[in-house]
């Protein structure tokens, strides 16, 4: 069997599983457009290819999705690169998303964690902060969901062991969050 074809098979037996995460998609969907809809933003954070997610993720929410509308509040606190280097030398790389969270989110506002792991420590300081602070926090996890999965307001996990297949899981689930805030919110 080729890459492509083990690649594809394994992608196809996931997404058939994912049936089973509707409820929370539901839930985190309904609390995205809720933080939109009372002036609120949306932020996400991740590292790696989950920093990458949550920069696709925040730019579909600031530009446009399913139609031409005006554009949301959504962040990715990965994209800073003075901000994260700065954080990073001074308070230590646990603390880059807290910090920049603590400067910027607000109550009612959301913070959506990406982890394939779902053990991430930045991440998990960022929830910890979030909790603290009335920021409902959604996790776009992996596996058993980690560490995160506990934190989360609202978790979302991908029962893949296998961290691409997860993150091809992670994409769809944030399009889909977009387009239900997009909906919610009459703008599509």
């Amino acid at each position: 069997m080729s890459v492509f074809a083990q690649n594809l098979a394994e992608h196809r037996t996931l997404f058939a599983t994912l049936d089973g995460l509707e409820a929370e998609v539901i839930r985190a969907g309904d609390a995205i457009a809720a933080a939109l809809q009372a002036g609120g933003k949306v932020m996400f954070c991740g590292n790696g290819g989950s920093a990458a997610d949550s920069q696709h993720l925040a730019a579909e929410f600031t530009g446009r999705f399913i139609a031409d509308r005006r554009p949301l509040a959504g962040l990715a606190l990965s994209t800073d690169s003075s901000a994260l280097t700065c954080i990073g030398n001074d308070y230590g790389f646990d603390h880059v998303f807290a910090r920049q969270l603590e400067a910027l989110g607000r109550a009612g506002d959301c913070l959506v964690g990406i982890s394939t792991s779902g053990n991430s420590p930045n991440v998990i300081h960022a929830f910890r902060h979030a909790r603290a602070t009335g920021i409902v926090t959604i996790g776009l996890l992996g596996r058993d969901g980690g560490e995160l999965a506990q934190l989360s307001d609202i978790a979302i996990v991908v029962p893949s062991p296998t961290t691409a297949r997860i993150q091809e899981a992670h994409i769809m689930i944030g399009h889909t969050l977009c387009g239900m805030a997009e909906r919610a919110l009459g703008l599509a």
